[in-house]
């Protein structure tokens, strides 16, 4: 038997009859002249109908809120300000890039790849792949080692691979569902990785705009020159193979429509078809008014979950059956521009 509020169906169409008879006998009385009757029934009456309508508006769900609602109602002390130092800004004739760097997961790579940008390495050159559903890569296309643009002061020709880190000194927001490619997965300092307890290790996932440190077969062989971008579906394959470094927190459309490359793996195999590279910068090089301020919901915050778990069980009209399950690489980090007053 259905309940609504404190009243059983039956309890409340009883109500409703008693209602009824109630002002029934009210107009009776008026006719009569009873002055005490007319008094009581009118309260009787509205005491009824709102007890009525009281229990049928508590048996009415409400609305479940939307991850973009949850999201736009998030608190101030729900949101972190990216810092400009770990914040990379690569200029392209057609717009700004903005990256966020992980200096917890590759601490050596990231210190030559702010060394680079300091000395102005990618400054003139290019983007020279571009692989259908896969990834977007640059730096120097001279083939000829010894011909390549040399490296700027306080850039180390030679850093160790930093595929994986310490899990025990990373703090680590799980996601509650089981990922095929790792024991746990969830959010590490704003950033979706990955960790295996039973061994003690962290790493950093490849989802659609991770940036990672291309190398050669030699694990060691990267130095941070070669940065690439995920513009496809997300090949979890390279973790633990590749050292990530950051992601892409603004501009990624201005990434996965470059043309595709017609060279294997998706290099340009014409100079003219490479994208120029005006600069790449750190943001706390640039005076204030260059900067770009932004906000990232955090990773530990009640609005984060909530909104995690929104997408992962859709109840809007459109959504016929919930999924229960939600990818680590299909969660979206919000990001936001600071308000100014």
């Amino acid at each position: 038997m259905a309940r609504h509020g404190t009243f059983t169906t039956i309890e409340v169409r009883a109500l409703i009859r008693r209602a009824r008879v109630t002002a029934s006998s009210y107009a009776a009385a008026l006719a009569a002249g009873n002055f005490a009757m007319r008094i009581r029934t009118p309260l009787l009456t509205a005491t009824l109908v709102f007890a009525c309508s009281s229990a049928i508006a508590q048996d009415t769900p409400a609305k479940p809120r939307s991850a973009q609602e949850i999201i736009d109602d998030a608190p101030a002390s729900d949101w972190r300000t990216l810092d400009p130092a770990n914040t990379l800004y690569l200029e392209l004739a057609t717009g700004r890039v903005i990256m966020e760097l992980a200096p917890a997961f590759a601490p050596a790579h990231i210190a030559n790849i702010k060394a680079l940008a300091k000395g102005g390495y990618w400054n003139g050159l290019s983007i020279n792949r571009s692989q259908d559903n896969f990834v977007v890569q640059w730096g120097d296309p001279t083939e000829d080692e010894k011909a390549r643009k040399p490296l700027p002061k306080k850039v180390n020709a030679k850093v160790p691979a930093e595929f994986v880190r310490s899990a025990s000194k990373l703090a680590f927001d799980r996601l509650p569902d089981a990922d095929g490619w790792a024991r746990e997965v969830g959010f590490s300092n704003g950033f979706a990785a990955a960790r295996d307890p039973q061994k003690g290790e962290a790493w950093l996932a490849h989802c659609y705009g991770a940036i990672g440190a291309g190398r050669d077969v030699a694990a060691d062989s990267s130095n941070g020159t070669e940065l690439y971008v995920v513009t496809g579906q997300s090949p979890r394959q390279l973790d633990r193979n590749i050292t990530l470094v950051g992601r892409v927190v603004q501009g990624m459309e201005l990434l996965s429509v470059l043309p595709r490359g017609t060279g294997p793996l998706g290099f340009y195999e014409k100079a003219e078809q490479r994208v120029p590279i005006q600069s790449i910068r750190v943001a706390s090089d640039l005076p204030g008014s260059e900067r770009v301020a932004l906000q990232a919901l955090k990773t530990d915050s009640k609005s984060f979950a909530d909104a995690v778990e929104a997408r992962r069980n859709r109840r809007d009209d459109w959504y016929k059956v919930p999924a229960g399950h939600i990818d680590v690489c299909n969660v979206s980090l919000p990001v936001r521009p600071i308000a100014t007053k």
